[in-house]
């Protein structure tokens, strides 16, 4: 990089004087020895850089710290913040070396800067607020914010030191976080030029059309207005009302946003001047009635049109704000009149959020009080004096954080990956099984920070464990992990009432409601469903259960009643005078089949699926299907058994490997044969010395089944046979 020549240097020393000459009167030399610093470590690191369209870069920053010290008022930490807030991009200075040279705040509000610039921020426009409580949230001194701000005040006046591949995010960044933010602070001058440069940069037709349109020289709208507010402060005086009136020319962004959100043309836009009447001293009980009374002497003065009153005091807008509007005509002119009183005025400028702190209803400091703060010491005549009044944090309980699309979501402080992975969709928090946070594998009790970007890892075979609320801090995930569990446990205890009523069956003990009591007594149990779920899982020992149940009956504790809770009644649904439904030629006038996926046959271990039809169809206890029936629809699951015919015949698949020896497929054979097995399809593969058969028989029961499983194991050369789904 090629360093400045004598004639730019000469250039660059001449605006840097006329800068600190700018300065003088409000810095000490201290001040401006700690600036003067960091100009010449910012000369000396990036001499002969230049910016995209070829000018001086250190002119820029001269720029730039312009804007801090005579445009918004800031002092020389913050001045020195703007000279050195890219040096570590553009040379080999470390924060470390910052942090000696010009101390801890300097180098936190470098530190912040460089970490809001790298929050990828394509879905500004569509999440704004969110996003400026992410930027804000990010930092520790509102100073890292205002250089933001100052830097894009200098990119929209230099739009041709700007990437135009960047351009259109910088524009962006200025209409949904920095204008929002300087109005909140107060700095209506720098809003109004941000304001007016997006729209010279996005639409420059309409800006130069409604410039041209609007005839009356500065000095014309003064003497128009002051003709104007003239009788009306006689009135006010007259009635002894003290108030503070204020008036402005409508901007030609806001000019054009009416008429795009009225769809009227420049001519028909009544209000291009604004007056605002502010009344004082004014009770909170008398607001209405003092707003309204401005109103009649108002438009006792000029004629207003009924169809432009807007009465936001009966009827606060939603962001609380309250305020009589009219709309008066003077000569040939329309302007509007705004009527409120100094409260009102308060809630409208600087928020709800500083009323509500006023009052004392809202201890905790939002994002919109801290800059109401900032607002107050930067419009303070004392500032300057103790410039690190702007230190203060704003120390938000949210965190803000990316998903992979961009999108923001906004979670407690201290939130961790299941928190965020349940707030996005209970099915992912269940399935949760880690998360890629910043391009890093975290896993889920990691805990994220604002400005992270997470894309939740799933595993289909996770679910939700006990100990993953002490993991979760958010009630929304506490709430979905415990009904997760809650469900588990009543289908596990519905489970546990069933093995328990046919215990007691096979016992031949009647179940009471004294038995259950004096059970749930002797384990120390709360409830019912408690004692269920233990049998389902196995923490109780049935043959202990049994010996103290006997030890009841024997001592004449228990009566017999036929009296059932609600969990054996859930039991016996699926009995028939109390036992299974028998698979038959026809079940209870229910037709069946068999299922074949897992081809069951008669002495396998089964269960009844109800389809929708109302058919059953029959599956084997252990079928791969069985699993996701049992989760997904456990109430149209019914026990069944085989009657004693069982069915005629049964198709069902066996797997036989061996070696590939002479005659041993004519065993294989013979074998089947003789039991009088049908064979509906055989399929043998060789392959070097071994072979893998599939047949597919029938067969009448799981005996049979067995017999032949037996005798082909039993043949020489044969080393496997297995029966197959």
């Amino acid at each position: 990089m090629e360093r400045y020549s004598e004639k730019e240097l000469s250039l660059i020393e001449a605006s840097y004087k006329s800068f600190l000459q700018s300065v003088k009167g409000v810095m000490d030399e201290e001040q401006l020895g700690f600036i003067d610093k960091a100009y010449r470590l910012v000369l000396d690191k990036c001499n002969g850089k230049k910016t995209l369209s070829g000018g001086l870069y250190i002119m820029s920053l001269i720029e730039m710290a312009d804007i801090a010290a005579n445009v918004i008022g800031l002092r020389s930490k913050t001045i020195v913040g703007v000279f050195l807030h890219e040096i570590m991009d553009n040379s080999d200075v470390s924060l470390d070396y910052i942090k000696e040279q010009f101390g801890d705040r300097i180098a936190l509000i470098i530190e912040g800067y460089r970490k809001i610039s790298n929050i990828q921020n394509n879905k500004v426009s569509f999440q704004s607020e969110q996003i400026r409580r992410l930027y804000l949230s990010l930092i520790d001194d509102i100073r890292v914010l205002l250089i933001k701000i100052i830097h894009r005040t200098y990119d929209m006046r230099h739009r041709e030191d700007v990437d135009p591949n960047l351009f259109g995010n910088c524009l962006k960044e200025v209409k949904y976080l920095c204008i929002p933010v300087v109005h909140r602070l107060g700095l209506y001058e720098v809003k109004k030029e941000m304001e007016d440069k997006v729209m010279i940069h996005e639409h420059p037709a309409e800006y130069n059309d409604i410039k041209n349109k609007i005839k009356v020289s500065s000095g014309e709208q003064e003497k128009l207005i002051e003709n104007f507010l003239a009788p009306i402060r006689k009135a006010l005086e007259n009635e002894k009302i003290e108030t503070l009136i204020k008036w402005r020319t409508k901007s030609i962004p806001s000019i054009y946003e009416k008429m795009k959100t009225q769809n009227l043309p420049f001519e028909q836009i009544f209000d291009i001047f604004a007056v605002r009447i502010i009344i004082k001293n004014s009770k909170l009980s008398e607001e209405k009635t003092d707003c309204w009374r401005v109103y009649s002497l108002v438009t006792n003065i000029y004629q207003p049109n009924p169809k432009r009153l807007r009465d936001w005091i009966t009827t606060p807008k939603v962001s609380g704000y309250e305020s009589l509007h009219t709309t008066v005509r003077a000569d040939k002119n329309w302007i509007e009149v705004q009527i409120r009183t100094e409260r009102m005025d308060e809630v409208a400028e600087k928020g709800s959020a500083a009323h509500w702190q006023y009052k004392g209803k809202n201890k905790k400091q939002t994002t919109d009080e801290w800059l109401n703060q900032v607002r107050e010491i930067l419009e303070s005549p004392n500032f300057g004096k103790n410039e690190d009044e702007l230190s203060k944090s704003c120390k938000s309980d949210k965190i803000y954080v990316f998903t992979p699309n961009g999108d923001l979501k906004q979670l407690p402080v201290g939130a961790t990956v299941l928190d965020f992975a349940f707030d996005i969709h209970t099915q992912i928090g269940c399935q949760c099984a880690g998360a890629n946070v910043n391009g890093k594998l975290q896993p889920i009790r990691y805990v994220l920070n604002s400005g992270d970007r997470v894309e939740v890892l799933l595993n289909k075979k996770q679910v939700p464990k006990s100990d993953w609320l002490s993991v979760v801090t958010t009630d929304k995930a506490k709430n979905k992990i415990k009904r997760y569990l809650k469900d588990q446990e009543m289908k596990e205890a519905q489970i546990g009432s069933a093995l328990f009523y046919r215990r007691l069956k096979n016992w031949k003990i009647t179940y009471t409601d004294r038995l259950l009591s004096m059970i749930l007594k002797e384990y120390n149990l709360s409830s019912g469903i408690e004692f269920y779920h233990q049998i389902a899982t196995g923490e109780i020992d049935i043959s202990r259960l049994k010996d103290f149940i006997v030890t009841l009956c024997d001592t004449k504790d228990v009566k017999v009643e036929k009296v059932e809770n609600e969990f054996v009644k859930d039991a016996k649904i699926n009995d028939v005078n109390n036992t299974a439904v028998t698979i038959g030629d026809n079940m209870n006038d229910l037709a069946y089949k068999v299922a074949k996926c897992c081809n069951p046959i008669p002495g396998d271990d089964v269960l009844g699926f109800i389809s929708i039809n109302g058919g059953v169809t029959i599956h084997r206890h252990n079928c791969s299907n069985v699993r996701a029936l049992k989760k997904n629809y456990p109430y149209r699951i019914i026990d069944v058994k085989w009657n004693k015919g069982g069915l005629s015949q049964s198709e069902i698949m066996i797997r036989v490997t061996g070696d590939n020896e002479f005659g041993l497929l004519g065993s294989i054979s013979n074998t089947i044969k003789d039991l009088k097995i049908n064979v509906v399809n055989a399929n043998f593969e060789t392959k070097e010395n071994r072979f893998v058969g599939k047949l597919v028989l029938q067969v009448g029961n799981t005996n049979l089944l067995d017999q032949l499983l037996v005798k082909l194991k039993s043949l020489k050369g044969i080393s496997e046979v297995s029966r197959m789904s």
